[in-house]
């Protein structure tokens, strides 16, 4: 949808990012593939989300698959999920790859279990002057994995890398973060969850999401993908 935009709207669109995206919906699985999802779905909602969480989300722990799972049947119908599947099935906009006027970057997860890697480069190839940034990982969703690579790498792109984090981040991170405060923004920019924080340092969710709290209001920002952004220019990870 954003390729179809970029083209239509071109004099409003400075830059276009795209991640883990495609070009036609037909080659994200095969034709069996696609219809026995859209039917698992349609028949069995609730075997249909876990089945999602798996392919988006093979590197997230046990309790993110069982949250996405809850939230995918929380959110809609059987029906209307199948629907949507099809549809995203349906996406073509290949004929309009070499219509992008505007400058592009494409980022794709090499091992992308829910969509293959090969369409996010043949997207790159075929967008005029795109560049093909290629990351580690299964997850498609940004947040399981390395959420901070793929922030820096939009933030490259942009010509923001500082923009949105503190003045001078790696000037010192030691002397605004306490030792605790450290160990937490590492493991928010590895992507864990307060629980998952408070589990891998033995302490109570509730202190974890206090030290983020402390975190975030320290270095002035707004967000938990600041706070990563923030711990990837201090480290250069």
């Amino acid at each position: 949808m954003s390729l179809a935009y970029a083209v239509q709207h071109s004099d409003g669109v400075g830059r276009l990012i795209l991640y883990g995206g495609f070009a036609n919906g037909h080659h994200v699985a095969s034709a069996k593939l696609r219809t026995a999802m859209i039917e698992l779905v349609r028949a069995h909602w609730g075997l249909g989300s876990d089945v999602l969480a798996d392919i988006f989300l093979p590197d997230g722990t046990a309790e993110m698959k069982v949250r996405f799972a809850e939230l995918q049947r929380r959110s809609t119908t059987a029906e209307v999920a199948a629907e949507l599947l099809a549809q995203c099935y349906e996406i073509r906009v290949d004929d309009l790859l070499d219509r992008v006027a505007a400058p592009t970057l494409v980022l794709h997860r090499r091992d992308d279990r829910a969509i293959p890697y090969q369409l996010g480069r043949d997207l790159a190839a075929r967008i005029p002057g795109a560049r093909l940034v290629s990351l580690a990982g299964r997850s498609h969703w940004v947040f399981a994995g390395d959420a901070a690579a793929v922030v820096r790498e939009i933030l490259g792109f942009l010509g923001a890398s500082h923009s949105a984090l503190p003045a001078d981040p790696a000037a010192g991170p030691p002397a605004r973060l306490t030792a605790r405060q450290l160990q937490v923004a590492a493991l928010v920019a590895g992507g864990l969850t307060n629980r998952q924080i408070a589990g891998r340092l033995g302490i109570e969710e509730r202190s974890a999401e206090g030290h983020v709290e402390r975190i975030r209001k320290r270095l002035g920002v707004r967000s938990r993908a600041q706070i990563a952004t923030w711990w990837a220019s201090a480290h250069g990870d």
